[in-house]
């Protein structure tokens, strides 16, 4: 058999994989994109609610988030491709002093960024989320240009346009371990014993990143956790904000609480568990609509005749920081890493396709080299301060 021989490998099709390779292959590569699924986008993000944010406290994910949401926003008129971009904003809203003193902190450093955003008192918030529970509410930050994606859609266009561009894909293949010599990565074997070479591979394994990292003795650290969503029939339109209330629920089993109503007029809502899960099992469990539902009535008391269409359980690749793994390791010349997005891959993705393929092939990213060093795979992972904002 002919040996495969590409420029640029890049393992996983998912929200992160699919930006990396069509931005590569637009810069001339020749790229494979190899999945163990049967198709792109069939891991953890199409499990996501869909919101894409630059509304971070992590000046690295700000920047990349804003990237992102400047692709997404113009993509339809771009390329043609409708990929259910809506541009309703963020708001965070605050029900106690103390994540009215954080968010009013935050909102001074993210304005610095350029970011379109405000923090509003609760009757201005009341104004752009009508229907709010008003009871304790001291306000919150409205971020307009943050919106939401169809994570279906997404991974249709860009696969779509990755190939059109020249890139290859190869699914139901699962990559087992690496060609190396030395410190210099020369291309992968699968499952089926494929070997297919390459002078440049990308890890952006999602969930399976660590342990793939592992087949060549080093250490990506991510730790899987799971959370749940659910989403309703649709409703007339009446909610344009992704809207996350930072407080606890009284009973003690939910932190971050969100919800949004999706270009289609449904209504999606999760939770961050208080007791995390750390497992890669995606069964829904017997809690989380019985929590769900009281989370998004203390919010929108309207909402009691809500109709539940279903709910599921997706991973969240989680790091140390809370901060993603971005760049090249430091052990090969020319292995790279695009990993531990902690859930938010689709919010992230483009960004860190854009930027990790200027970066290979021009020698250096769009962001700051700075901020882009700081999401380095060989940084000290314990003297980063934690993401406030998830």
């Amino acid at each position: 058999m002919k040996d495969q021989i590409y420029d640029a490998i890049v393992i996983g099709a998912g929200s992160v994989g699919l930006p990396i390779t069509f931005y590569l292959s637009q810069k001339g590569l020749k790229v494979l994109c190899i999945d163990s699924d049967f198709s792109a986008g069939q891991g953890q993000n199409k499990a996501a609610i869909g919101g894409v944010r630059a509304t971070h406290s992590n000046h690295a994910k700000i920047e990349l988030s804003m990237e992102t949401i400047s692709t997404l926003s113009a993509w339809e008129e771009q390329y043609g491709v409708p990929i259910g971009w809506k541009q309703g904003g963020y708001c965070f809203a605050a029900y106690n002093t103390q994540h009215e003193k954080k968010l009013k902190q935050i909102v001074q450093d993210q304005k610095k960024f350029g970011l379109n955003i405000d923090w509003h008192d609760s009757t201005e918030i009341g104004n752009i989320l009508p229907g709010i529970n008003k009871k304790d509410l001291r306000g919150g930050t409205f971020s307009p240009e943050d919106g939401q994606v169809n994570p279906l859609l997404f991974n249709k266009a860009f696969k779509q346009e990755a190939v059109k561009t020249g890139a290859e894909f190869l699914f139901n293949e699962r990559v087992v371990n690496f060609i190396h010599k030395y410190d210099s990565i020369n291309g992968i074997i699968t499952a089926s014993n494929k070997k297919i070479y390459s002078g440049i591979v990308i890890n952006c394994a999602g969930i399976n990143a660590g342990v793939l990292a592992e087949k060549l003795h080093i250490n990506i650290p991510i730790m899987n956790e799971t959370h749940e969503a659910g989403i309703s029939a649709p409703v007339s339109r009446c909610l344009q904000p992704l809207v996350v209330d930072l407080s606890e629920g009284k009973s003690g089993k939910s932190l971050n609480f969100y919800c949004v109503q999706n270009h289609e007029g449904c209504i999606m809502f999760c939770y961050t568990p208080k007791n995390i899960i750390s497992e890669t099992d995606t069964s829904s469990t017997s809690e989380f609509m019985n929590e769900a539902a009281v989370r998004i009535l203390s919010i929108f008391p309207y909402f009691i005749n809500l109709r539940i269409r279903r709910v599921w359980r997706g991973v969240y690749p989680m790091t140390p920081d809370g901060i993603p793994i971005v760049g090249k390791h430091a052990d090969f010349d020319n292995l790279y890493c695009a990993a531990g997005m902690c859930g938010q891959g689709l919010m992230l993705g483009p960004g860190v396709g854009k930027n990790l393929a200027a970066y290979i092939v021009d020698g250096k990213p769009l962001i700051d080299d700075k901020l882009f060093k700081s999401l380095s795979p060989n940084r000290d992972f314990k003297s980063n301060s934690k993401e406030y904002l998830g």
